[in-house]
């Protein structure tokens, strides 16, 4: 099955896109070859591009505190177990305070190093960082991968926190959303949201053996999903066939 996932809101977006970057940093920085090392520095600067544009560590904590505020209102609850729920509770509150604990915006440290900041304005020039164009650069490539990851894991550890608040914050979204089976009819599905429930992301999932892409739309009203096929003539084309999917709304 391939998962898709679609949110509602810009700041889940963020989230997303933000996890997205984190978790292909988790996959580069074990790694040994400097071509490796080069794209986690690249996808570190990434990071930082998507950390500028909001008030991200406001955002997070608002959310941490929310989440926090309704976990604790099951306390007692017969149908809840009281030791996974004082472990998440416990989990939050570690989170939230590393994260608040932090001065100024995720990643500000990076953004006055001055040597990171001139790999940073190079890298945006196709081949901009060739030998000729920053040699310093060059020669810390050269340098022993245990060398390069121990600095890769100082620039990141500064983002740490973030990324540690917004995994637990999409972990508890996911799980607030429970998986039903649905049929597209002819290629396409549409379903009216209740309301009174704020839905931040949607969570879809297609036996991949079907070759389907969906192209997801969605409001606060109605979300609706359109089963696409990549044809021989290179286009996407709208499958008219009936397919089988899983659902999942996520408030």
């Amino acid at each position: 099955m391939i998962l898709y996932e679609y949110p509602f809101h810009e700041r889940i977006r963020t989230y997303l896109r933000l996890e997205h970057l984190f978790t292909r940093l988790g996959q580069l920085l074990p790694r040994t070859e400097a071509v490796d090392h080069h794209f986690a520095l690249i996808t570190l600067f990434e990071v930082l591009d998507v950390c500028s544009r909001a008030d991200l560590k406001s955002d997070a904590l608002k959310d941490l505190e929310k989440q926090k505020a309704h976990l604790t209102a099951y306390r007692g609850n017969p149908a809840i177990s009281e030791a996974s729920l004082e472990a998440m509770l416990d989990r939050l509150e570690q989170v939230f305070a590393q994260l608040n604990q932090q001065l100024g915006k995720p990643g500000h440290e990076l953004a006055e190093h001055e040597w990171l900041m001139a790999i940073r304005s190079r890298a945006v020039i196709p081949a901009g960082t060739c030998s000729f164009d920053l040699p310093a650069y060059h020669a810390w490539q050269h340098r022993p991968a245990e060398a390069r990851r121990h600095d890769l894991m100082h620039w990141v550890g500064s983002l740490a926190p973030l990324g540690q608040a917004i995994a637990l914050l999409l972990q508890l979204l996911r799980d607030s959303g429970k998986p039903q089976k649905i049929m597209a009819t002819a290629g396409q599905f549409q379903q009216g949201l209740p309301q009174g429930r704020a839905f931040q992301l949607l969570r879809l999932r297609i036996d991949e053996s079907l070759q389907l892409i969906p192209e997801i739309s969605g409001n606060r009203m109605v979300v609706s999903v359109r089963l696409m096929r990549h044809e021989a003539d290179g286009k996407l084309h709208l499958a008219r066939e009936d397919a089988p999917l899983e659902l999942a709304l996520c408030a």
